[in-house]
């Protein structure tokens, strides 16, 4: 797609509140902003000072396209997936609802724990406490799955369900939300408080597109995520019947059905061609959160992050379209923009840069912290096909301590979509 012609600076804007400790200031004197909640004046610098300035952050160097000017998100950023240089962002740091972008930290925080064979027979506490109107894959009580299974219900159909049976596996919601405030801290992604494990509308439960990017790298990191993210379609085992004609009358059957990804950048739709290059991550949508993205995408060697967060234009599939326009900024833009912050190694890598990280590059980390990134030894065996971590991701020590550059290459698999 073609770059906008000249850089407009967007006040974000939205008619959703956001939850935090005080009512969003009004964008008064702004046409229609009368009833629009704005950014706080003062945001986490975590990346950088810049990252924690309203409105939109980027250094053009001579050359550089200009920003797309049709954006409505109240939060977006630009990065570069492996170095880490963010390229630009908007109000990265305002805290915002999530939505279902939140289970890419479930899935970065859970993964790990369970082999993709390990089968669990559902019971119907499992189900207990999904949210009204959740979308859902069609778990059903008393049926058997494997994690297999239930990961792909939660990366394609973004099932509310699936969620809350890992969870329960995973000695219960409580613990879950635990674990993936913990890991959330130690990625730190110091913007999000989790309420909920699947993302669903909850009092105080809020992320920000720079934790969202953060919480997308960490989960390439890992083999499974990686190919669930990047599956189109894929089969789910229906629910078991009772078979009533026929010679087999009275036998019971199962048979699995089609699950497609929601996320449309990767699948396309009406209106929307599946986007060149693009290789996950996870999309979103509840009442209070609008609609939300992180998407990851190659081009000629070169890997991007984008979050977009609550766009408001009315534009069909804006939150995907404004995904597009600022890939396609930012491949145009790569090297020709000086980056405006970073996004922080995690705070037990102990080296990189680190550039206003709290506590980055701080002496040696301990293996144990870093399971995050240690990419295929923790993601139950892969999906079949052999993707190996390129180099610079972990660095084995002699002593044993695995050491966690900030420049994070992405495996193969990102690539060879990349080029579908």
């Amino acid at each position: 797609m073609p770059a906008a012609k000249k850089t407009a600076l967007l006040v974000t804007s939205a008619a959703l509140l956001t939850f935090s400790t005080a009512a969003p200031a009004l964008a008064d004197g702004k046409p229609g902003g009368d009833k629009k909640p704005k950014p706080p004046s003062s945001m986490s610098t975590v990346g950088g000072a810049k990252l924690g300035e309203a409105g939109t952050q980027v250094s053009l160097k001579a050359g550089a396209p200009v920003l797309p000017k049709d954006l409505s998100a109240r939060s977006w950023i630009v990065s570069d997936a492996e170095s880490g240089d963010v390229l630009a962002s908007h109000n990265a740091h305002w805290k915002l609802p999530p939505a279902s972008t939140l289970k890419m930290l479930f899935a970065d925080t859970v993964l790990p724990k369970f082999p993709k064979t390990q089968k669990h027979k559902v019971e119907l506490s499992d189900l207990a406490g999904i949210g009204a109107g959740s979308s859902m894959v069609g778990v059903k009580e008393d049926e058997t799955y494997t994690v297999h299974d239930l990961w792909l219900g939660v990366f394609l159909r973004s099932g509310n369900d699936a969620v809350h049976v890992l969870s329960s596996m995973n000695g219960g919601v409580a613990k879950t939300v635990k674990d993936m405030q913990s890991h959330a801290e130690e990625l730190q992604a110091l913007d999000t408080n989790v309420v909920s494990p699947d993302g669903y509308d909850a009092d105080k439960q809020v992320s920000s597109a720079y934790d969202l990017t953060l919480f997308a790298r960490s989960g390439l990191q890992k083999k499974d995520f990686r190919e669930y993210c990047s599956t189109a379609t894929a089969k789910f085992p229906g629910e078991t019947k009772k078979i009533t004609k026929g010679k087999d009358k009275g036998k019971k059957k199962r048979e699995p059905f089609e699950i497609q990804n929601t996320n449309r950048l990767l699948t396309g739709d009406v209106g929307l061609d599946p986007y060149k290059g693009i290789a996950g991550v996870k999309n979103g949508s509840t009442t209070n959160a609008g609609t939300t993205f992180t998407g990851v995408a190659e081009r000629d060697g070169k890997v991007l992050l984008v979050t977009v967060m609550n766009p408001d234009s009315g534009e069909q599939h804006a939150v995907y379209k404004e995904t597009e326009r600022l890939l396609d900024w930012g491949f145009q833009a790569s090297g020709k923009v000086d980056p405006v912050g970073e996004l922080v190694p995690p705070k037990g890598a102990g080296t990189g840069s680190g550039k206003g990280a709290p506590g980055a590059g701080k002496g040696k980390s301990d293996p144990a912290k870093n399971v995050a990134h240690a990419a295929d030894k923790d993601s139950g065996g892969g999906v079949g096909v052999a993707l190996g971590v390129v180099g610079g991701v972990l660095v084995l020590l002699a002593a044993g301590w695995f050491v966690i550059s900030r420049r994070l290459p992405l495996p193969d698999l990102v690539r060879r979509k990349g080029r579908r």
